[in-house]
């Protein structure tokens, strides 16, 4: 087992039903010295955001049971997990599939297949 990341460091919640992709991400956030939470379905990414309150989400568009976009418009539609930027990791790569993902809330879109590298630098600026 690594070292213990910090409690004041940031939390990330990745909500994402392929179980490669939660794992490679959670442990590249890991090395950054990041907290992180995953989820592989939108009720529990739901769930996971409104207890945790992480600092940023990583959010799949098409995942079971709630699909991201649906997801996106809940955490935006909720006073306590509203302020939480919401980055899309997703194989929707279709313009008005993006738009969709941006009026529901997400600040930034990547496409899949996604480097762990460039999705940290872009939590990296959102994070502030």
């Amino acid at each position: 087992m690594e070292g213990k990341v910090p409690d004041e460091a940031p939390l990330i919640l990745i909500i994402d039903d392929t179980e490669d992709n939660r794992e490679v991400y959670v442990q590249f956030f890991r090395h950054q010295g990041w907290r992180v939470s995953a989820a592989e379905d939108g009720i529990e990414g739901l769930r996971l955001a409104s207890e945790e309150l992480p600092s940023l989400i990583v959010l799949d568009l098409g995942l079971p049971k709630m699909d991201g976009w649906q997801v996106a418009e809940h955490l935006k539609a909720n006073a306590a997990t509203r302020h939480i930027p919401i980055i899309a990791c997703t194989g929707h790569s279709g313009v008005e599939l993006k738009k969709r993902a941006l009026a529901a809330g997400v600040v930034d879109y990547v496409i899949k297949p996604c480097l762990p590298a460039d999705l940290v630098a872009r939590v990296k600026r959102h994070l502030g």
